[in-house]
This record gives structure tokens, sequence and C-alpha cells, in this order.
């Protein structure tokens, strides 16, 4: 039998990627959407045997020990408060967020790169403010010239995003498999219509 779940596991190493936990802070809110914050069940039920998380949703399966059986969780709740940081990091995900994953010049939502509006070679630096998300075939015409020179005008005007504001912007994308169980903890704090 145990060299059967051995043999399994290994066959299988993405079994045990199934059934993650969607994890909340304390304030029943996820800790962030895009990437949703989950965990792989072995952090949630190693979380709740350690009493850092409440259990608020178990999936139907079962895993086991030689002494103890437990629902798997699908949802948990941190018992700290984790203080969401107000600094946006800066790096390619978020800026491909920030633009909504579209080229800021031609709006097309393949084959993302990132530009310099005012180009490096005539001074332009790395920030918030000068770099954009561009598809390859804009990234290439516009190569190292102004936007006047090459006729091209930008979606927006790049700036500096707040944390709360990629924070709404992350739940404008949904992942691709949302359990049933998530479903009340991720859009109770948007507002509602009336």
């Amino acid at each position: 039998m145990d060299g059967d779940f051995r043999t399994q596991f290994v066959r299988e190493p993405g079994g045990l990627k199934q059934h993650p936990a969607l994890v909340l802070n304390a304030d029943y809110r996820p800790l962030s959407y895009y990437p949703l914050s989950l965990w792989p069940w072995q952090e949630a039920v190693k979380a709740a045997w350690l009493d850092r998380v409440q259990i608020v949703a178990e999936y139907d399966e079962y895993v086991h020990s030689p002494s103890t059986r437990i629902r798997i969780p699908s949802v948990v709740v941190l018992r700290d408060f984790v203080k969401p940081q107000k600094r946006v990091a800066f790096t390619r995900f978020n800026l491909f967020l920030r633009d909504e994953f579209c080229c800021q010049y031609c709006g097309s939502r393949g084959d993302l790169t990132f530009d310099h509006v005012v180009p490096r070679a005539r001074g332009g630096i790395t920030s918030w403010e000068n770099v954009v998300a561009a598809c390859s075939r804009c990234n290439l015409r516009k190569g190292s010239k102004s936007l006047r020179q090459v006729g091209m005008a930008l979606r927006k005007t790049p700036r500096q995003p707040g944390s709360e504001e990629l924070r709404n912007m992350g739940r404008r994308f949904p992942p691709g498999h949302l359990h049933e169980s998530w479903l009340d903890f991720l859009y109770w704090d948007a507002e509602l219509e009336a």
C-alpha cells in the first residue's frame, strides 16, 4: 500500500496541488486578489494544526495520519491581521496589472513586454511614470524614438498606482478555477448595485 502511494505520487505530482485553500486576512478579505491568495492544502492543514488560522469552509475530501482524520480546508482566515503594504513594488507583474495586461499603444492583449515611453537612449528612466506594457510589434515599431516621431499615442498616461487601486484592479482578473466555497469571500466587499 505504501509503495502504491509513492508510485502514484511520482506519476501524478500535480495531485498534491489540488484542493488549494483561499487565505483570508483577519478581516475576511483575501490577502490579494491577483494573484489570488491561495495556499496548498498541506500549508492550510499545518496552519490550522498550529492554530494560526480558523477554518471557515472545507472540501469533501479528507487527509489521514495514523491517528487523525481531517477534512481538507478550502477557506481559512488568519487569526492575526496582516497589514497590507502601502507601497506598490515596481515589478513587471504589477506593471502589467496596472495596464490591465494590454498594450498601451494598440490595446492588444498578447505577447506583452514593456517599453520606456521616453527611451533610455534619450535619458528616460525606469519608473512607473515612464514604463508601459507594450506588445512586441508596437515595441519594435517605436524602438528608441519618441512617440511623436513614430506617430503613436498612449491609451492612458502612466503613473504609479496605489496599493488599493492595484488590489481592485486584480479583482477584474479572476483565476481560471474558483471553488464554490470561495465565492462568498471574494466579492462581498464590492459595491452593490441598486
